[in-house]
């Protein structure tokens, strides 16, 4: 379960990430939910072990058949590891988390969950932020508080499927006080669809983070 507590305010990296090139190829990938498709593009210069950790994830069909088991309405969308039966799936072990990428947890990116306070917790679940959250942004290497958490791609294509989603009703159900939808949104399939850059005029750049008064969440 996310958590939110205070933490300093951040001072931002001036830095934007350069428009991809044959050799920082940006994979996308697309997700098929019972709500409709969606397509992520994801930034490998910004987050090596994330995306490599994510690809490894959709290749294996890991994420088929599991659902976005949280739903926060202007907060996030969640899900990548409980099945229909809200059953965890066995995963990997849990990577470094690179946090301090300097890209920001704006609207339609997408970041790596992790358990509040353990920064290297993160395994196969993935949230995507629905307004700017830019308290869940790296802030020092003191704690897992101010850590904040990874983005590593954003959403290029069917953000009007997350809205739909984040909009839909929240009910208790298994293991959860609250924030499961209903009905269940069910990821039917996710598959890569390129490995090879977009073309300039489609592709998303990576967002730069801006300053803010952080706060922070985690991994169910």
């Amino acid at each position: 379960i996310f958590s939110i507590g205070s933490c300093a305010t951040f001072v931002p990296r001036t830095s934007s990430p350069a428009p991809a090139s044959s050799a920082t190829a940006r994979p996308q990938v697309e997700f098929k939910p019972s709500q409709g498709d969606f397509t992520l593009e994801l930034y490998p210069d910004k987050s090596p072990k994330t995306v490599a950790n994510f690809l490894e994830y959709v290749r294996d069909g890991f994420y088929s058949g599991t659902v976005f088991h949280r739903v926060i309405k202007g907060f996030l969308v969640q899900g990548g590891i409980y099945d229909l039966d809200l059953e965890q799936r066995r995963t990997r072990p849990a990577i470094p988390d690179e946090a301090d990428n300097g890209l920001s947890n704006l609207r339609g990116t997408v970041a790596a969950a992790r358990a509040p306070e353990v920064p290297r917790s993160a395994t196969s679940q993935f949230f995507i932020n629905m307004v700017d959250n830019r308290r869940l942004d790296f802030v020092s290497k003191q704690n897992g508080l101010t850590w904040g958490y990874a983005v590593f791609g954003k959403v290029i294509k069917g953000m009007d499927v997350i809205d739909k989603i984040a909009a839909l009703p929240t009910i208790p159900l298994g293991p959860f006080s609250g924030d499961v939808p209903k009905p269940l949104v069910v990821i039917q399939d996710a598959k890569v669809i390129t490995d090879t850059p977009p073309a300039k005029t489609s592709s998303a750049a990576p967002p730069a983070r801006a300053a803010s008064t952080a706060a922070k969440p985690g991994k169910d």
